[in-house]
């Protein structure tokens, strides 16, 4: 069975309704966005930061997937796919995919500020400061901020290797390391570029870009390399 490896950013989600994190000029509430998504903010102003999450948690409730969600996954019944994503929603997998890695974290995930390992699933949608984890520590969002390391990124770049097909999605391809990855893939891999704003990508080789938004594209492309295999 062949691989398709996919690259989504956030304008994948945007088209389903959820903002970005560069909304607004880079301002939530007049703060700017290291304001309240680093670890410096969470030292500074925990209250600020969970309120920031539980916002957008709450919005998460209120979306779908998209036409681009639902296209991917149905790429499944003849591909194996492997969906990394700088997104942290889960509208991949509310839209039927099975392989989702976040190499941003998960707005509906916790985890302890203790011990990193100890991940929760919230069956809410706030986080409050007294929320705490087994060993007694307060819990944060699942979530990579601004300066921490993003811990999914190697096996991110392995996943790539061993594409037979490499499509990026919804993402402006400047943001690092995520944007890095379509060098692991190989030079004689076919590839997609799927954003209204795609450009062509110096160094790539067998790269078509498609100037249109995912939940446009993704259904046809998808249909005929269904039909296709």
């Amino acid at each position: 069975m062949k691989r398709i490896v996919v690259l989504t950013g956030a304008g994948m989600s945007a088209e389903s309704g959820i903002s970005t994190f560069r909304d607004s000029n880079g301002l939530w509430r007049n703060h700017r966005i290291e304001e309240v998504a680093s670890p410096d903010a969470w030292e500074r102003n925990p209250e600020l930061v969970l309120e920031f999450y539980n916002l957008r948690r709450k919005q998460l409730f209120e979306v779908e997937p998209n036409a681009g969600h639902r296209a991917l996954a149905a790429l499944e019944k003849k591909y194996d796919v492997q969906i990394v994503t700088q997104n942290v929603d889960d509208l991949h997998e509310r839209a039927g995919s099975t392989n989702v890695i976040h190499l941003h974290g998960e707005l509906k995930k916790a985890r302890s500020t203790a011990d990193p390992s100890l991940v929760y699933t919230l069956d809410h949608r706030e986080l409050k400061l007294g929320d705490k984890c087994e060993l007694g520590s307060q819990l944060r969002p699942h979530i990579v901020w601004f300066g921490e390391p993003v811990p999914m990124i190697e096996t991110a770049a392995e996943i790539c290797t061993t594409a037979d097909i490499f499509m990026v999605i919804g993402t402006s391809m400047v943001v690092y390391p995520a944007a890095g990855l379509i060098h692991y893939v190989p030079a004689d891999v076919p590839k997609y570029y799927i954003d209204p704003k795609a450009f062509e990508v110096p160094g790539i080789q067998n790269l078509t870009t498609v100037n249109k938004p995912a939940g446009e594209a993704l259904p046809g492309i998808c249909d005929r390399l269904i039909r296709e295999e």
